[in-house]
């Protein structure tokens, strides 16, 4: 199954963001999971957020991913989103 991950990052935290960026990559080079991913940017086009896609076998897997990932772990998002996806367009 698909899932969704919408995460909105704290405000002011772009320095975070960057200081964990590396090691989030890492994770999702790492797990294998990630179908599909990238920045929710705000209106200025700085990033502020994250959408990524999960091939997962249920939603827990999904929210262990969101737990394990150094983003999550830095305290970087504000809320998190986690929704089962069915991919119709594309």
């Amino acid at each position: 199954m698909r899932a969704v991950l919408i995460c909105h990052d704290k405000p002011g935290a772009l320095p975070l963001r960057m200081e964990t960026r590396a090691a989030h990559l890492a994770h999702i080079e790492a797990t294998g999971l990630v179908e599909m991913a990238g920045p929710l940017l705000d209106e200025s086009g700085a990033m502020a957020g994250s959408l990524i896609v999960l091939d997962v076998p249920d939603l827990a897997a999904a929210r262990a991913w969101a737990a394990a990932d150094p983003y999550a772990r830095a305290g970087l998002f504000e809320r998190v989103t986690i929704l089962e996806w069915t991919k119709a367009i594309g």
